[in-house]
């Protein structure tokens, strides 16, 4: 009769130095895994050196200054290598970093009409800097322990979706209508109707059937493999960019980048923003008051982002504890915190825990070397920016929707036959995807959460900080108003 071995008799000793250090044997991983986990991840996360600069440089601060495209890209790739190597050595985890979006978004929309760009990079160090406190404190980690096992693993599978939406957006398989009802529909006007999001179905599926077949590298191959076809669909047909250089939208471009092979491969990187801080400018031009508000979202949104980002991926490595812990936990959160810092000081916007770097762990990445390879590649991107260009984002897409898919079936480990428990989970879940924020998910969890289960008998076990943390999201949610009662 033939036994199937356990884990703990079938893990090899560690070979080497760099395999004890990384616990590569002991995570039952392997270093040609961690190498093609890293160079999934930087695949599918490759964009943000293009769309981080679309994103900052194209809004002019209450001085009218911009920052230069550039620049922008050069600091992007600059700040996510070094975090993402700093984080893997640190940690010992594959959670790449790079500059948060929703972060970035909120400083060009909301942020940089009332300040000037150096000074909302002050306030952005100044949200790292108490991420940093909170962490070192043990504070940041007593929140996360306060948190149900039922809720972290909701947080999981509301990332999921939420990713797998996003990459049904970035395809272009999933757009706007333009209407209140339904807001959103298939394609264009209800079809499948563009080569590019053509492509990323056939990705899609190419990936799934080498997940299911159980094929090494299925992921890389099927990334591969869709771009390859998007550089030939682009030579025969020249689709272009999807928004020319004036504005104008063409159905059936490229969404972020043109997949063609760039004629300059390298050029040297322009660092100009690295120090353009101004740390209490924003004290001095808006009052304490609005920049404390100011500053009070930009903690929340980090603070929870990466919290249930952190949880998902280290459930879905297989690196969590039945309470959802994870190796390192204090490291990872007071360097999460640091990345604030550094994006700020470089003025490329908080860097934080990517989503994204599920699709390196969906393809073997178990420990912080697969980040040395993510964060080399960022760090070579500053001087090979044209060939981030190469992998259109409607075929970088379909990773997240298979990492989505895998993400959600952590859903197996929750109980919802107590409608107490299931009515947090689903806000949890749903809200993520349809606020497009992981922050705004976790809030309408925890608030629901502590109410229902409150009121029905059951507030004994409710940690004393997860009742301090629904408040607060409370005062988040409802910081619109607040600001406007008060004038600030």
């Amino acid at each position: 009769m033939t036994t199937t071995p356990s884990r703990a008799t079938d893990v090899a000793e560690p070979r080497g130095r760099v395999d004890r250090f990384f616990e590569i044997t002991g995570r039952g991983s392997t270093p040609g895994a961690e190498v093609r986990g890293g160079l999934v991840t930087f695949v599918t996360m490759a964009y943000i050196v293009i769309l981080n600069p679309i994103i900052l440089s194209g809004s002019a601060d209450v001085a009218g200054d911009t920052l230069g495209f550039s620049q922008v890209a050069a600091v992007t790739a600059l700040t996510a290598g070094v975090m993402t190597i700093l984080f893997g050595l640190v940690s010992r985890l594959p959670f790449a970093f790079a500059a948060g979006l929703g972060i970035n978004s909120y400083l060009a929309v909301s942020v940089v009409g009332e300040v000037t760009w150096p000074e909302a990079m002050g306030l952005v160090v100044i949200n790292g800097l108490i991420i940093v406190l909170l962490a070192a404190t043990g504070l940041r980690r007593l929140i996360f322990n306060a948190v149900p096992v039922a809720l972290k693993t909701a947080i999981t599978v509301g990332i999921g979706l939420f990713i797998a939406f996003i990459g049904f957006v970035d395809a272009g398989f999933v757009t706007s209508t333009g209407l209140g009802s339904p807001p959103v529909g298939l394609g264009v006007d209800g079809s499948i109707a563009t080569v590019p999001t053509l492509l990323f179905v056939l990705t899609l599926l190419l990936c799934a059937v080498l997940m299911a077949l159980r094929v090494r590298a299925a992921l890389l191959i099927g990334l591969v493999a869709g771009t390859v076809l998007a550089i030939v669909a682009e030579a025969i047909w020249h689709f272009g960019p999807a928004v020319g250089p004036d504005g104008e939208v063409t159905v059936g471009g490229w969404g972020l980048s043109v997949p063609a092979l760039p004629a300059n491969l390298v050029s040297l990187p322009d660092l100009s923003l690295v120090g353009q801080v101004d740390l209490f400018g924003a004290f001095a031009r808006i009052g304490a008051p609005a920049a404390i508000g100011l500053i009070f979202t930009l903690v929340f949104t980090n603070f929870f982002d990466a919290m249930g980002t952190m949880t998902g991926l280290s459930r879905e490595a297989g690196l969590a504890d039945p309470r959802g812990d994870f190796p390192r936990l204090r490291s990872a959160l007071i360097v999460e915190g640091v990345g604030a810092v550094a994006g700020g000081f470089t003025s490329s916007s908080s860097n934080t825990v990517f989503v994204e770097s599920a699709s390196g762990i969906g393809e073997g990445a178990r420990t912080g070397l697969a980040n040395l390879v993510t964060g080399a590649l960022f760090l070579a991107a500053m001087f090979f920016t044209p060939l981030t260009t190469v992998v259109p984002s409607e075929v970088a897409a379909a990773a997240l929707v298979i990492v989505g898919a895998l993400m959600m079936s952590q859903i197996r480990h929750v109980d919802l036959s107590d409608f107490s428990v299931l009515v947090p989970v689903f806000l949890t879940v749903t809200v993520m995807p349809f606020t497009y924020s992981i922050a705004n998910g976790i809030g309408a969890g925890f608030i629901s959460w502590v109410v229902v289960r409150s009121v029905t008998g059951k507030a004994k076990e409710i940690s004393p900080l997860l009742w301090i943390v629904a408040a607060g999201f409370v005062l988040y949610f409802a910081r619109g108003p607040i600001s406007a009662a008060f004038g600030i």
